[in-house]
């Protein structure tokens, strides 16, 4: 049976959930504490190094350790609906979105949270190796957060979807990256007309309940 190791309150493995639920893919769930450090104990070690959620151990006892192992093999494992792209063009403008939506948005709002919050003093980036908290990145974290709101918001003029005419895990993710600002602070206004427009939308998929 395919596993998720999951924390409810986490917006990484929040990812998983909904690209498992839009596959329809059966699954079971472990609950992964990360407010009491679970993830650095040594029975999670053993089933992802990482220290990390979500992971996914697939069929034949394989572990994912990470959204994008879990979606390429989730995309293989169940073509239908093709949420990395069904054209050549297509996959390339998901993917370069993906990775946008990643780096200028949750990465954005890691930088600030996790720089900034005293439940996180020396735990300044994810995994097992103890990282101190920069100030200065908070402070610029929380700059990138509101230019990607912005950026967000100029790319989804006359758009139904972030990337190729089509849902795709860009939306996945994006969704998880808007709603998980609210961390810092930040979430969308009136200055944002065409981001609230498109999560409004989203928000009638039952995926994005999880």
């Amino acid at each position: 049976m395919i596993t998720l190791y999951d924390c409810a309150t986490a917006p990484s493995p929040r990812r998983a959930r909904i690209l498992l639920a839009e596959k329809g893919v059966a699954h079971d769930t472990v609950q992964i504490d990360l407010r009491t450090n679970e993830q650095m104990g040594e029975a999670f070690r053993r089933i992802n190094p990482q220290c990390t959620v979500p992971a996914l151990r697939i069929d034949d006892g394989t572990v994912l350790a990470d959204n994008a192992a879990i979606a390429a093999w989730l995309e293989a494992y169940c073509p239908q609906p093709p949420l990395l792209g069904s054209t050549a063009l297509e996959k390339a403008d998901i993917a370069s979105w993906q990775w946008r939506v990643e780096f200028e948005g949750l990465t954005a709002i890691a930088e600030c949270l996790r720089n900034s919050s005293p439940a996180m003093a020396n735990r300044a980036l994810p995994g097992p190796v103890d990282y101190p908290q920069i100030p200065e990145l908070a402070q610029r974290g929380l700059l990138r957060v509101q230019q990607f709101f912005a950026m967000l918001n100029e790319r989804l003029q006359g758009r139904a979807f972030i990337a190729a005419d089509r849902f795709s895990v860009a939306d996945i993710t994006a969704v998880v990256a808007v709603d998980f600002a609210r961390i810092v602070k930040v979430k969308p206004g009136e200055q944002h007309p065409e981001l609230m427009r498109w999560r409004a939308a989203m928000a009638q998929r039952p995926s994005m309940a999880l």
